[in-house]
Formats: C-alpha cells, structure tokens, sequence
C-alpha cells in the first residue's frame, strides 16, 4: 500500500489507510489542523460497520506537499485532490464524513463527486463564511474568532498567528493539550479530551506542523473563501451532528447546514461539544452504511 500518491500538477498527498481492508471504501476529513494519524477507536469503528478506512493529509499539512503560492484555491479543489487520492487507490464509489475543518470537504465531495459518493457526514463542521443569513464567528472561542477575522484580511495578516500556533502545536503532547485549545472547550470538550482522543489530537496536531504553519496558513485562508459549490445542490444523502456544547463551531452552524441540505438526515444534541461527538462515531459510521443504500457494503468497488 503506497504511503503518497502524485496529483496531476507534480505534488504529493500522504495516505493513510485502516478499518476493514475489503470494505466499502470511506474516506475520512479531519479537522484544522490536522494531518493523516492512526486512531485505533476510529480503525476499529471502521472495521466494526464494514468500512475501509482512507484519510490523506490536505496540502502543506504532514508529508503533503503544499500547493504554490498564490490566491487561496476554493474548498472545491480538495474533491479534486479526493478524487485523485481514490483513483491511485482503485476505488471508484465511496462514502465520507468530514469532521470540523474536515466538514466541508465531505460536502464537497458530496456535490461535485455524485456518481461516486454514495452518502457524506458532516460532523461539527463549519458552514460557509460568506453566509448571508449566518453570523460565522458568533459563539465560537476567543482564538477562533480572531484567527478568522484575521483570515479574513488575507495571508500576510494571519501569518504571524499561524506561525506561533505552529510551534506551539508542534509540540504539543496529549496531557497538554486541553490547555492548548484555551477558551475553545468547556467543560464537556475538556472531559472528552483525554486519554486515547487526547493522545490522537495531540499527535494529529503534531503532524499537521511537520511543515511549519503553511498548511495551517491555507486552511484557515481556503475555510474564508466561497468554497466553490452550494449546499443547496446536493444530491447526495447527507447527514448533519453537532452539538451546542462546541465553541469551535457553533451550534448555529450545524443549524444552518441543517436547514439548507435538502433531506439532511439531522442530529442536533444539547449536550455534546466539538470533541466528544466522536465518541458517537460507530452511529454515525452505522448511519453512513444505511445512507448510502442497500447492497452498499457489497458492492465495494475497491482494490484489495
């Protein structure tokens, strides 16, 4: 199983793969910032609903190589890079679920790649900043509204913040890293965050600096921009968690997808974060198998 694949413009895309190796191929966005890193609960949730587990780490995160300098490309151009990962992979039809940051790639691939998504999941992730109808930065943590105020002034103006949360988050360890997220938890987030989550997002974030705050940079800059597609025009069966407890990515957010996904499979939760929807990860896999139709799991269009 090869480690990168190449794109069509000479970069490469380090992949991870787990879960159930003759599965029904699904393909998993982390958050911001993060880089492909094994988590065995998710491995195992994988394997448990019939799934094989594919991630890759976004352009200028991990071993990805960053995509040149120039005007912050729309989410849409990270079905692109989906779609390449999977074509190296041999796999054609696949489910997705994207998780914050991760979020709307799901969606995209959801949009632009219907005759072979079969089904995408949002969890916690964010809705469009240009959103007439959504105050984008309204709930969120101290740390993220001024990160994406700051994005939203251009890349000269976030990057000295960027650098510095690149060598904190560089180093970060799993017992540090409650305090990491600062005013961005509370309490449930905080309770949810330890032991093998902790240990996971702490090295995810470690990975994600491999680079330096380049990837951390784009992300930010790409998440502010129209993100090339309308949720609106999904087809695709959708799934939408979040939980009013998330001071990443507010409540309202999840309310808006929710609202706008036509026949968006809906799961509002009063008492769960950012991070502690993932312990609901074998439900939202067991939904995304249902979703994506029967006979799903043995159809798997995949190479072994």
């Amino acid at each position: 199983m090869p480690d990168s694949v190449s794109t069509p413009d000479g970069r490469r895309l380090e992949i991870l793969t787990g879960g159930a190796a003759d599965g029904l191929p699904f393909l998993f966005h982390s958050g911001t910032p993060s880089a492909a890193t094994s988590h065995q609960p998710l491995w195992a949730a994988a394997a448990r609903a019939g799934l094989r587990l594919v991630t890759y780490s976004r352009p200028g995160y991990g071993g990805s190589t960053p995509r040149p300098v120039g005007p912050p490309v729309p989410i849409a151009a990270d079905a692109v890079d989906s779609a390449t990962v999977l074509d190296a992979l041999g796999i054609d039809r696949f489910v997705t679920l994207g998780w914050s940051g991760g979020g709307p790639r799901a969606l995209a691939c959801a949009a632009l790649l219907p005759g072979r998504c079969l089904a995408a999941a949002s969890l916690a992730g964010v809705a469009p900043a240009d959103a007439a109808d959504l105050d984008f930065t309204g709930g969120m943590g101290p740390e993220n509204v001024r990160d994406f105020e700051l994005a939203s002034r251009g890349r000269e103006a976030l990057r000295p913040v960027v650098e510095e949360q690149a060598a904190d988050f560089g180093a970060v360890t799993g017992a540090q890293i409650v305090e990491a997220f600062g005013g961005l938890v509370d309490e449930v987030d905080a309770a949810a965050l330890t032991g093998e989550l902790g240990e996971y997002v702490a090295a995810s974030f470690r990975g994600a600096m491999t680079q330096g705050a380049v990837g951390l940079l784009e992300d930010n800059l790409q998440v502010m921009q129209p993100w090339g597609f309308d949720v609106a025009d999904i087809t695709v069966p959708v799934a939408v968690w979040q939980g009013a407890h998330d001071k990443m990515v507010p409540f309202a957010h999840g309310q808006w997808l929710a609202a706008r996904i036509r026949g968006a499979r809906v799961h509002l939760f009063d008492d769960e974060g950012h991070l502690s929807l993932l312990h609901r990860m074998d439900e939202m896999l067991a939904e995304l198998v249902e979703l994506a139709g029967p006979g799903s799991l043995a159809d798997r269009d995949a190479s072994p």
